[in-house]
């Protein structure tokens, strides 16, 4: 169910999710360049943000379209040493890190906002991981209250605010969330 259409009135330009493909990387690459501008996520500009937007530990990504252009993104990864909503998550279920998967980079260009994309966005990363038999869990920057508050409304939960090791010479302090046991809403 790669291409999820969404319903769109007169008054609404067309929109929907699917998968990523690697035509679709420099698309993501010039949102994430106006994200980054207006609203400084990623708090550090990447080098080579096709490579940061494509990590190793990536099972699955998705970008939402809003009249033919990419408009948003979302990835999924398998969990790796330095994520620590995983064993947040893990500690409460009483399972292993190993059972999380970790939903990241998700993004929506700014004139893209107020459309559900991020909503869109973030229920297909989780219908994934649920496919896969893995439970999601995010971070974010405690900084960035409009995504904690996205989260928030979309019934995710609230694990920990945690100091996450970024670089040997920064640590950050992230809010850590997991997805509830039902379907994430899309607004």
């Amino acid at each position: 169910m790669d291409s999820r259409r969404a319903s769109a009135s007169d008054e609404d330009p067309v929109r929907y999710v699917r998968r990523r493909s690697g035509p679709d990387l420099d698309g993501c690459v010039a949102a994430l360049a106006v994200v980054h501008e207006r609203d400084g996520y990623p708090l550090d500009w990447p080098d080579r943000p096709g490579d940061w937007l494509t990590p190793p530990s990536l099972l699955s990504a998705w970008v939402a379209e809003l009249d033919g252009r990419v408009a948003g993104h979302i990835g999924l990864a398998r969990s790796g040493a330095g994520d620590l909503a995983p064993g947040l998550w893990g500690a409460r279920a009483g399972s292993g890190p190993g059972a999380a998967a970790v939903v990241n980079r998700l993004f929506v260009a700014p004139e893209a906002r107020g459309r559900g994309l991020g909503a869109s966005l973030l229920a297909r990363a989780v219908e994934e991981a649920r496919e896969r038999g893995l439970h999601p869990v995010l971070d974010v920057l405690a900084s960035d209250a409009a995504a904690a508050a996205l989260y928030e409304r979309l019934g995710w939960e609230f694990l920990a605010v945690v100091e996450q090791r970024w670089s040997p010479a920064r640590t950050v302090s992230v809010r850590c969330y997991a997805a509830p046991s039902r379907a994430v809403r899309t607004a």
